[in-house]
């Protein structure tokens, strides 16, 4: 499952911003509801950055179906502080690298 490709389905929710290093800040997307190929719901939300994939699609109106393909990725969520001793991380999946980003359909 980790580095596969796939296809997705979200729908459009909101453009947010991230707080980056020294101040900098990167705009963000917000889709909710994301359905793989088969129509499971694989995440209630994910953020991403606002690449000229997404910005291609135009404005954006809240309800849009956004389709896109994605690398399954694992990754480390939680808090951890090695010197202390303390380890409360798990294991969880992200879709990274977006491509082939359409409106209204799957890629």
């Amino acid at each position: 499952m980790d580095e596969e490709r796939d296809s997705f389905t979200g729908i459009f929710k909101k453009y947010g911003l991230k707080s980056g290093y020294k101040g900098s800040s990167t705009e963000t997307i917000l889709l909710v509801g994301i359905r793989n190929r088969e129509g499971l719901l694989v995440a209630d939300h994910l953020w991403f950055n606002l690449t000229k994939g997404f910005e291609k699609l135009g404005n954006l109106k809240e309800g849009d179906r956004i389709g896109f393909e994605a690398r399954v990725k694992k990754y480390k969520k939680g808090y951890s502080n090695r010197r202390a001793g303390i380890d409360q991380t798990t294991l969880d999946y992200k879709l990274s690298h977006p491509t082939k980003i359409s409106l209204d359909k799957f890629p």
